[in-house]
């Protein structure tokens, strides 16, 4: 069976929690423990301390050395000794100095076998207030808590004489008693406490794994190609901020799988356009159809077409280098303006057949920057393709270039349709085309202005757009100038992931 991370956190904090009482009862037992023998101990001393004194007072002196204690005062005392004994569950005992037990009350229910106790032991009691555990001798079969305190005779003259020891014993039974009670409601509680634990660690541990199986829910859902599912955000925590982030990126998969669904349905439509027309004309010049006179005509049109097929492979491969790093700046020193003119020639033929007027370059002349003419001339070709493409019959264009004294800015307006206001934010993203429906842009695939955007920001620069519908649409880049901020010539471009193009 798999092991879930619900059980394993269940398992664990479980654990846990076990060991954690596991240690909480043997330290609260210890501690209980010591304490009990320590308050046992004060008690049986304090107590044997009271029938020493009691003791005391009533002995009387016979002779030298020779002190005993009158019938009546006995009686009292014996009285005394019995309640002691039976309130705290324990045996008194009253010896002279030698060691015989002179008066005995039980209380603890061992039965102990009377017998002397050694002088060592009364001496012990007499010099030190004797307090351990100890078989009294061989008086008891087992070990028991024992308090020994003198009994001090006070005659008139005031010199203090030893003449006698009073021990007070109790069994470890009323111990092994209370430990088992103690033990008992220590269980219970556990118990109890562990069956809450249990609950509460339960319900979290559900609540914080199952956004974690909504998430591998959603995965496998990603995995059979669907991108529609999303995880609940239940909170602002750790969980929360992974639910977000795992959303975030299934807006970004859904977003690329369309960007590729639409990337292959442009290239299969871009590719099977031109080559069924090459297909068809040469097909139709080789079979006779088309005849020889009008030949030329339509190896012109196979000619265009295989052009527009080399573009479209050239920016694919301008798009490969940008996603793989590779594409890099051979820094030089050009004619911007030549560069503009050159890019203008390229397009000498539909500006004319447009009948486009072309501003802004009436008085022109040379200026130099640094940068990579290559990649600068396919900047300025895809603007004014751009340009040539979407301004209307009859229409301008109108380029500008700023000498500015940190950077040289170039601007490309074209007049026409413009580009819709909530689409502008949009056109450099890769694979946008404003025209979807193709009647206008036939020949682009949404890279062009994505390609554009890299190439400035390669050069340390960038590139804006605006529009006004139904009057203009404006491109404007800029470059920095030469020491304020060159690009790397061994810098990569940024890999995007988004760009897109006006027309292409």
């Amino acid at each position: 069976m798999q092991k879930s991370l619900f059980r394993k956190y269940l398992k664990i904090t479980s654990f846990t929690i076990l060991v954690s009482f596991f240690l909480l009862g043997l330290v609260m037992l210890a501690f209980s423990t010591s304490n009990w023998q320590e308050e046992k101990q004060r008690l049986l001393e304090r107590n044997a301390e009271s029938v020493a004194s009691i003791a005391a007072e009533s002995m009387i002196k016979v002779s030298d050395g020779q002190y005993v204690i009158t019938r009546e005062q006995g009686d009292r005392l014996q009285t005394f000794m019995s309640a002691f004994a039976e309130n705290i569950d324990s045996d008194v005992f009253i010896t002279d100095l030698a060691g015989k037990v002179i008066a005995a009350a039980y209380g603890s229910g061992l039965n102990p076998e009377l017998t002397d106790l050694s002088e060592e032991l009364v001496l012990s009691a007499v010099n030190n207030q004797y307090i351990g555990q100890t078989t009294m001798d061989g008086m008891y079969d087992a070990p028991c808590y024992v308090a020994g305190v003198p009994i001090v005779y006070t005659p008139e003259e005031g010199a203090k004489v030893y003449v006698g020891a009073v021990f007070a014993s109790c069994s470890f039974r009323s111990f092994s008693d209370y430990r088992a009670n103690l033990m008992q409601m220590f269980i219970l509680a556990a118990v109890a406490a562990f069956m809450v634990s249990f609950c509460i660690v339960w319900l979290y541990s559900y609540s914080l794994v199952r956004p974690l199986r909504d998430m591998a829910s959603a995965a496998r859902s990603f995995g059979d190609g669907n991108f529609t599912r999303r995880v609940p955000v239940t909170g602002n925590d750790e969980i929360g901020q992974l639910a977000i982030a795992f959303n975030n990126m299934a807006s970004s998969l859904a977003t690329s799988e369309s960007v590729r669904r639409n990337f292959i349905a442009n290239v299969s439509h871009e590719l099977k356009t031109p080559m069924t027309t090459i297909a068809g004309f040469i097909d139709g010049i080789l079979d006779g159809t088309i005849p020889p006179e009008k030949q030329r005509h339509y190896l012109q049109i196979v000619s265009d077409e295989v052009k527009r097929l080399s573009r479209l492979v050239r920016t694919m491969l301008d798009l490969s280098r940008i996603d793989s790093g590779e594409l890099h700046l051979r820094l030089a020193r050009f004619d911007l303006m030549q560069t503009i003119f050159s890019a203008l020639l390229s397009f000498e033929k539909p500006i004319e057949e447009k009948r486009l007027e072309i501003r802004g370059l009436e008085d022109a002349e040379s200026l130099f920057v640094d940068g990579d003419p290559d990649m600068i001339h396919q900047v300025l070709y895809n603007l004014i393709e751009n340009a040539v493409k979407f301004t209307n019959e009859g229409g301008y264009i109108q380029i500008g270039v700023s000498d500015r004294e940190d950077r040289t800015v170039v601007r490309v307006r074209n007049s026409g349709p413009g580009i819709p206001a909530d689409e502008v934010s949009l056109i450099f993203d890769r694979f946008y085309k404003t025209d979807k429906s193709r009647s206008k842009d036939k020949t682009g695939m949404g890279l062009g202005l994505y390609i554009v955007r890299t190439i400035v920001r390669l050069h340390g620069g960038e590139i804006t757009a605006s529009s006004v519908e139904n009057e203009y649409c404006q491109f404007e880049f800029w470059l920095p100038k030469a020491g304020l901020a060159k690009a790397d010539e061994n810098s990569a471009a940024p890999r995007d992931g988004n760009g897109k193009d006006q027309k292409n």
